[in-house]
């Protein structure tokens, strides 16, 4: 299996993110099940990360923990 580059796996994210609010768990399943289809190697510990980094970096709102996928929500900025 291929691995991502963390932009990659920027991209899928914000590709699965919405201007609504969406629980972290949601989108990261998503990006996790694209990439079991495509073949590519990709743990859930570095989406997350991933997601942390693109709230701290103003990609990504936030609210709630986002240690805790399933209660925490992210959004494309308005």
């Amino acid at each position: 299996m291929s691995a991502l580059s963390p932009q990659d796996v920027d991209a899928l994210i914000l590709s699965f993110a919405k201007v609504q609010w969406r629980k972290v768990a949601m989108i990261m399943s998503q990006v996790l099940h694209q990439c079991r289809d495509s073949g590519v190697d990709v743990e859930a510990d570095s989406v997350a990360e991933r997601v942390c980094a693109l709230v701290e970096n103003g990609q990504l709102e936030a609210q709630g923990n986002l240690s805790r996928w399933r209660h925490s929500e992210v959004k494309l900025p308005d």
